[in-house]
């Protein structure tokens, strides 16, 4: 697997860590608080998108558009737990593939919880949960906005493997994405998480208290299903408003327009970027 999130490595030590077997809308009260006039409109794509470990070249996405087989392209904005260098990922890159048609998914990588079996360079703890929370959050925006990214746009926190079974751990990585959740909206930007469907994303989709937790919720299970319904494995009001992606294949190598990329595919259903 390429280096999406923390690292080859490092990912694959977090996934193991957590027992995980690579097989076969609206977030009820989670979504209610962005219910105001200010909010500017969601934008919302509908279809196939791909995400990579680096922004592909404005050449790629070029050829990759020509193709029409994929509408939406996820990239990661920044965070310090981010894998790959990002040379192509500019304003004017953003601007240029937004114009072109691309739907366009910002992820950030924070910090990562205490009780995860991987060598990443941000990692809150129970105490600081809360102030990370803040922090990242704060960073979020300032690089979605450098990349021309505007209020109302979605922000995807990428919240790696980790055991949920371990109760202080997942208190503590439930204060830290409330806490971001909750400093993306005060600016104005909607929140959503990654993970996976066994680990992060399940703990969010499965608290019983919804107060702050993301709108959109992007769920990892490589079952080859393109679908964000059929495979939904958690309460079915949940997320119903265009607000679920699911990334259903890893590390497909895909050549396109003669430009050749490995990518994770996704079903989407979800907010995008709003880019001007």
């Amino acid at each position: 697997m390429p280096k999406h999130r923390l690292s080859r490595k490092n990912r694959y030590i977090a996934l193991a860590a957590t027992g995980v077997v690579v097989a076969a809308g609206a977030g009820l009260a989670a979504q209610t608080s962005m219910a105001a006039t200010a909010w500017p409109a969601q934008k919302t794509y509908t279809g196939r998108a791909f995400d990579a470990c680096t922004a592909p070249s404005l050449t790629a996405m070029k050829a990759w558009k020509r193709d029409a087989y994929y509408g939406g392209i996820a990239v990661y904005v920044g965070g310090k737990n981010r894998g790959c260098a990002q040379p192509n990922l500019t304003k004017s890159w953003a601007k240029s593939v937004n114009t072109l048609g691309w739907r366009v998914i910002p992820l950030y990588v924070g910090a990562q919880p205490p009780c995860q079996k991987s060598a990443n360079k941000e990692r809150f703890t129970a105490a600081t949960a809360a102030s990370v929370g803040v922090s990242n959050a704060n960073d979020a925006v300032l690089k979605a906005s450098a990349l021309g990214m505007k209020a109302g746009s979605p922000i995807y926190l990428n919240m790696e493997s980790y055991d949920i079974a371990d109760k202080a751990c997942n208190d503590a990585t439930l204060t830290y994405v409330r806490a971001f959740t909750k400093t993306l909206r005060a600016k104005t930007y909607r929140a959503g998480l990654y993970g996976f469907s066994s680990s992060s994303a399940k703990a969010v989709a499965t608290a019983k208290d919804r107060t702050d937790l993301p709108g959109n919720l992007w769920y990892a299970l490589w079952n080859g299903q393109e679908t964000t319904t059929k495979d939904w494995p958690w309460n079915p009001k949940l997320y119903t408003d265009h607000s679920r992606g699911h990334q259903y294949k890893a590390n497909s190598k895909e050549t396109r327009g003669g430009h050749t990329i490995t990518v994770d595919r996704n079903a989407w259903d979800a907010p995008v970027a709003i880019i001007g």
